[in-house]
């Protein structure tokens, strides 16, 4: 089966959870038997150059990329308010020499199935439509708009959840015009594909979650040499949500923690922070690592990784590589929405500062009670979310269709 994958931006390197969904799921896909073809938007914020892509993975795929400027502007967002009814982030993504690429690939491959990473890919299926006879296929990482609804709920600065819901309510308009403008529907999680349904799609769908390739060098990671207790985050530190879900974290835990514990490590890794979170993070007595070269020596060297997530939707692939490394991880029920983790057996969940601080606590002073979650943490990613499987799955979904 020949697939093209189209992003809205470069899955290498597979440093947030969008990249790593595309790419582990490509090459995956791969593994499987089938020619993968992958077009992206290289944009500033995730800029790659196809050459420097590791050969091991262009041997596998074909990359290709347009250089497509997504940089946010106030102006083009205040024109965008008073002159468009299109969601400033989906208007982002509109491109016209993307789409005449998109439609040069289609014209000269006999692409059995287009696989669109993500809603912002949509308004190009009349392209796709109009020069290929593929199946479409969206794989839904989110339900965008419950993202943007979620942030109102946290926003506190009058003018931007002024802002936010307007974006929020445009953004559930555009989502729920392109539903069963596809051929199939391809979410990340049950919890997403129960509102694709009850919103209208009539098209297959098939559950396809985000998973780790049974050579991840994160389920070698012995985590009993790890310096125990120290609490860890790592996650993009661009994505609002991150961002908010910290502050909450350091102002309402990690502060009341570490005066009643001294010596308490809390590290904070993740790519584009702006100066003032920088500064944010280290005045409050956070280790701050920055863009990590080495995710896998941090994992190893931590122990207790907390999820501090207010809004968002989708699934957090951050959790179930914490998961996977045999880390005990902390996080609330919104963070481990999409992921049928037990609380108390393999992950703790927690919804407010009270609830951290008791599980910090509990954690940090009982060394079996910690090696035993980090085993069933384990033990849970390998029987549930092994990428290889899930891709042989997903692959004979396609076939079915296909034929």
């Amino acid at each position: 089966m020949k697939i093209l994958v189209v992003a809205n931006k470069m899955s290498y390197p597979p440093k947030d959870g969008g990249a790593i969904a595309t790419l582990s799921l490509a090459r995956s896909l791969r593994k499987c038997g089938c020619v993968v073809d992958l077009l992206a938007m290289n944009t500033p914020k995730h800029f790659c150059r196809v050459e420097d892509i590791p050969a091991e993975i262009s041997s596998e795929i074909r990359f290709h990329s347009v250089p497509v400027d997504t940089t946010i502007r106030a102006t083009n967002a205040l024109k965008n308010l008073l002159f468009s009814s299109l969601p400033y982030n989906a208007e982002r993504f509109i491109n016209t020499d993307f789409e005449k690429k998109l439609c040069e690939l289609l014209t000269a491959n006999n692409y059995d199935i287009v696989q669109l990473e993500g809603l912002y890919l949509c308004p190009y299926i009349p392209d796709i439509r109009k020069c290929s006879h593929a199946k479409v296929v969206l794989r839904a990482h989110n339900v965008e708009h419950e993202i943007w609804s979620r942030m109102v709920d946290n926003e506190k600065s009058f003018a931007k959840r002024f802002y936010k819901r307007i974006i929020a309510k445009r953004m559930r308009r555009f989502e729920l015009s392109h539903i069963n403008s596809y051929d199939y529907l391809v979410p990340i999680t049950d919890r997403d594909a129960e509102f694709f349904s009850k919103s209208g799609n009539s098209k297959p769908i098939f559950v396809v979650p985000t998973g780790i390739e049974s050579d991840n060098p994160l389920l070698s990671i012995d985590s009993a040499k790890a310096e125990f207790p120290t609490f860890s985050y790592l996650g993009a530190l661009d994505w609002q949500p991150n961002v908010e879900g910290i502050e909450w974290f350091v102002w309402n835990v990690w502060n009341k923690y570490r005066t009643k514990h001294i010596g308490a490590k809390f590290r904070v890794a993740g790519r584009n922070a702006n100066e003032e979170f920088e500064k944010f993070l280290i005045s409050n007595g956070v280790d701050y690592y920055g863009e990590l070269e080495n995710v896998v020596d941090y994992y190893a060297s931590g122990t207790i990784f907390v999820v501090p997530l207010f809004s968002g939707s989708g699934m957090r692939i951050k959790i179930v590589e914490a998961m996977s490394a045999g880390k005990v991880v902390i996080t609330t029920t919104l963070g481990t929405e999409g992921i049928a983790t037990k609380n108390g057996k393999n992950i703790f969940v927690a919804d407010n500062a009270e609830d951290f601080i008791a599980c910090m606590e509990k954690i940090a002073s009982d060394k079996c009670l910690y090696d035993e979650i980090s085993v069933n943490a384990r033990k849970f990613v390998v029987e549930n979310y092994d990428n290889n499987i899930i891709a042989s799955r997903l692959l004979d979904f396609y076939k079915a269709g296909v034929r």
